[in-house]
């Protein structure tokens, strides 16, 4: 089978057995809802696309907002070949052989659009692949991710597309989107007749975030769900109902099925991560495991879960026990190099030494105040004596004048002032007698009495001379 094949007719009949998001995936820009801000009228996307003017691109943006079939309806338009990869599936044999395939094509006069889906989840050796055939034209990749491009691509390759950022879609352009899959015959569910109310969709798109996706997803079982309630309940005359309603209930029963698979950005998912993370403040190991389980069961993302762990780390043990941040980075990385299942022990390890460990909200408060001074007060310039003195003019209008080298005064703390005049005398941490800031208080108070030494031997010295 050629790899350069047709795109398939997309305006024939719809395969009923496809899930419905993909049989109501737009043709057309016309069709397209949402990303305004790209391809609205006179957009530089659309601006582009309508001028055949496409280079290679980025589209960056949760799931369920239009990435791929924007892709797609971009082929369709340049008449370009479309060629589609899987970052999970494929691997470096793979991209050398359509690499060298639409070099061929190329000479040919056939120009080849090459998308890839999670392209973040390609290792560095795959993404550098591609480049010399984005160099030289032989394609043009246009990459899909969920996660933030200047961490996730090779900065040779990002710099050679254009990244376009794409926003959740709103709840009423989700309604809009559900609305058309009720009605439509050819591809949606318009041909069992179901009716639902405005508060219904709407229910749909507020619990879906923005993904289109999640949204179809929910309205295809709630559909399956109402037709089989209509033939289980005849009605008095004694045949199913004509009209059937998608009613609220329905809609409640289709998304508990679905909530442990899709519903990640709803109140639950705050509850059970809020559930979490005071269990582990208040030192509770076995309730921060069972709400670990509870949301790994249900299909939460780990590494979501792991960067709330490394937050509850600095927030609430900080310098209480500063190996609570490292075993808490090593867990993160535990999970991202072995995956799941296993990496859920490294999760609850980090939770449980948590729970056990002495706290602190001593640094959270410090850095906290930091804040409203910033925010509060004048941003005075840096203290002459404090700045660096490269050049002769420096030197000349005082930068560095008066500056005391630590090291070189006795127990290495000059009585110096490194504050702004008018936050002169501000403390801001104030550690705790729990576990390791029990022995930063006493440092910190061993600094302060030398340093009051060192102004005392500073101020008879200036006496005497």
């Amino acid at each position: 089978m050629s790899l350069f094949q047709p795109l398939p007719n997309t305006g024939s009949a719809a395969d009923a057995t496809r899930p419905l998001a993909d049989r109501m995936r737009p043709r057309t820009l016309e069709e397209y809802v949402g990303q305004e801000h790209l391809i609205g009228p006179g957009k530089p996307l659309r601006a582009q696309i309508e001028r055949d003017d496409m280079g290679s691109l980025i589209f960056w943006g949760p799931p369920g907002t239009g990435k791929t079939t924007l892709a797609k309806i971009i082929a369709a338009m340049t008449k370009a070949e479309f060629i589609e990869f899987s970052a999970v599936l494929s691997g470096i044999k793979e991209i050398k052989q359509v690499m060298a395939d639409a070099e061929r094509a190329r000479q040919y006069g056939t120009r080849t659009i090459v998308f890839i889906d999670e392209i973040h989840r390609f290792n560095k050796a795959q993404q550098d692949a591609f480049l010399p055939h984005v160099e030289k034209g032989n394609i043009r990749l246009i990459g899909a991710t969920t996660e933030n491009p200047s961490f996730e691509i090779n900065p040779a390759l990002l710099s050679r597309c254009r990244v376009y950022v794409l926003q959740p879609l709103s709840e009423e352009q989700i309604v809009l989107l559900l609305e058309r899959a009720l009605t439509d015959r050819e591809r949606g569910l318009g041909a069992l007749e179901l009716k639902a109310s405005a508060e219904v969709l709407k229910k749909i798109a507020s619990y879906t975030s923005g993904d289109a996706r999640s949204a179809y997803n929910v309205l295809e079982v709630a559909a399956g769900l109402t037709k089989s309630s209509s033939r289980a309940e005849p009605t008095r005359s004694g045949t199913p109902e004509d009209g059937r309603e998608i009613t609220d209930e329905i809609i409640h029963d289709a998304l508990q099925r679905r909530v442990l698979l899709y519903d990640k950005t709803g109140e639950e998912h705050y509850n059970l991560i809020s559930a979490l993370h005071k269990s582990v403040r208040n030192s509770d190991p076995d309730a921060a495991l069972y709400w670990l389980g509870r949301m790994l069961e249900a299909g939460e993302d780990p590494l979501y879960i792991a960067r709330r762990v490394v937050r509850m780390a600095v927030e609430d043990i900080g310098l209480a026990d500063p190996n609570a941040l490292s075993l808490c980075m090593a867990a993160r990385d535990a999970v991202d190099f072995i995956g799941m299942p296993e990496g859920n022990l490294a999760l609850a390890q980090a939770v449980v030494y948590l729970s056990l460990a002495p706290k602190s909200n001593a640094l959270y408060t410090a850095y906290g105040a930091v804040q409203q001074d910033v925010e509060a007060t004048a941003a005075e310039p840096v203290p002459l004596h404090l700045r660096n003195a490269p050049t002769k003019l420096m030197k000349g209008l005082g930068y560095g004048r008066g500056y005391e080298y630590a090291h070189d005064v006795e127990g290495k703390v000059a009585d110096m002032q490194c504050l702004p005049d008018n936050l002169r005398e501000r403390m801001y941490y104030h550690p705790t007698n729990e576990g390791i800031e029990k022995r930063i208080r006493e440092r910190m108070e061993e600094i302060k009495r030398q340093r009051v030494r060192v102004g005392q031997h500073e101020s008879a010295r200036k006496k005497e001379s």
